[in-house]
């Protein structure tokens, strides 16, 4: 039987897992990326270590990509996290989970990794061609602007691999969301994911504390209560604890105009405590000290309180305490969608078949951040990325087996 010739376009990790499989099944594969390297955006997360998986309990983990987690639990099932920890251990690099519960390789960066995995397709005879952007469909396939041109591909199947609209300089710049609409294809709104926020600082605490880590907190909003830190920016408000509430302060934003989280400053202190030590200093101390003494709040925490509740100063010790447990913090608006690390929607599940085909194109799959689905930081985003590319190659071989 002839080979089947395979164009993925794009060459983030979901179609270079794409591409591992089809080539393995015997497939003529061929890579093409508009950037001239492959993996920009890889290598970019592998800069502060590569969070590859998450080692949480899988039933906990397969919970973590919002509305999207029905569609995408069967693709998770088969490629779960210890499966990427045992691919990437086939590759030379091996893991271990942090203390967060996080995984990443000993070597805590990318570049070894992906140098193996290329190494790999190479020797399974993958071509990789890049300075190829996609410029949409003609009747002939699919049109590249190419070093030597305008070229039209026409494969027997195409895969579709062109990540969300996060971080344009690296390739993802969703040029395809028109092209997609053209063809009758179902596309949701994108939003950025992972991001941080807009805060109408004032401009004294903005020049002194920009770029200032708030460590040891805690941040409660519809999403529930979690610690962690955040750091202040010129804008506002960025970091994990930040990117942890985002999906649900952007829909709550745009739901109802207004959003925001409650901070606790010193959650491992108990109200009581903290009404009883403030009880404690002195009338004559000032409201630094007596917040050094009777919270242990200083440096950015203490100007927090300050820039939010100046009336803090004020203020008995049981009013005090209450407004250190839970400071509001009122935000504007997402930073803008080239600045977040995902991005949420995409194109809509309901326009995609099991074998991730798109239904109103016969042939073309698409998989990774395309698709409209999101997820926390934490190795959630890799996984799910790996995993749909590995699911879009099997449902393009069944698809082409059952063309003949």
């Amino acid at each position: 039987m002839k080979r089947k010739e395979i164009a993925i376009i794009g060459g983030g990790p979901a179609g270079l897992m794409a591409a591992e499989v089809l080539s393995q099944r015997g497939h003529c594969v061929t890579i093409y990326d508009s950037m001239p390297t492959v993996g920009r955006k890889f290598l970019l997360a592998g800069k502060s270590g590569l969070n590859i998986t998450h080692a949480e309990d899988y039933a906990r983990f397969a919970t973590r990509f919002g509305s999207a987690f029905e569609r995408l639990r069967t693709a998770l099932d088969a490629f779960t996290p210890d499966d990427i920890r045992a691919w990437a251990g086939g590759l030379g690099t091996e893991t271990f989970v942090g203390s967060s519960g996080r995984v990443f390789p000993k070597a805590m960066k990318a570049s070894p990794l992906l140098r193996a995995w290329l190494g790999r397709l190479e020797a399974q005879g993958v071509r990789i061609l890049t300075r190829h952007r996609w410029e949409g469909f003609a009747e002939e396939g699919c049109v590249f602007t190419t070093p030597k041109g305008q070229e039209v591909v026409r494969g027997d199947a195409i895969l579709l691999s062109l990540g969300g609209a996060s971080w344009p300089r690296l390739g993802s710049d969703a040029a395809w969301v028109p092209w997609l609409k053209d063809k009758c294809v179902e596309i949701n709104d994108l939003h950025p994911a992972n991001c941080g926020f807009d805060v109408d600082w004032s401009e004294t605490f903005r020049d002194r504390f920009a770029g200032a880590p708030v460590k040891s907190v805690t941040a409660t909003s519809d999403a529930g209560t979690l610690p962690g830190e955040f750091v202040i920016t010129q804008n506002g408000i960025e970091g994990s604890l930040v990117y942890a509430h985002a999906a649900n302060l952007r829909d709550r934003l745009e739901r109802e105009g207004n959003a925001g989280l409650a901070l606790d400053l010193v959650p491992g202190r108990s109200m009581e405590r903290l009404s009883r030590d403030f009880a404690r200093q002195g009338t004559k101390a000032s409201f630094s000290s007596r917040l050094r003494k009777g919270a242990g709040v200083e440096g950015v925490k203490a100007a927090l309180l300050r820039e939010i509740a100046p009336e803090a100063g004020r203020a008995d010790p049981q009013q005090l305490s209450q407004i250190i447990k839970a400071l509001p913090l009122s935000i504007l608006k997402p930073r803008p969608i080239a600045e977040a690390i995902s991005s949420a929607g995409g194109i809509s599940w309901s326009g995609i078949d099991e074998d991730y085909m798109l239904k109103a194109l016969p042939g073309v799959f698409a998989a990774g951040e395309m698709l409209d689905w999101e997820a926390p930081t934490g190795g959630y985003l890799l996984s799910a990325c790996l995993a749909t590319g590995r699911a879009a190659a099997a449902g393009i071989d069944a698809w082409l087996q059952r063309q003949g």
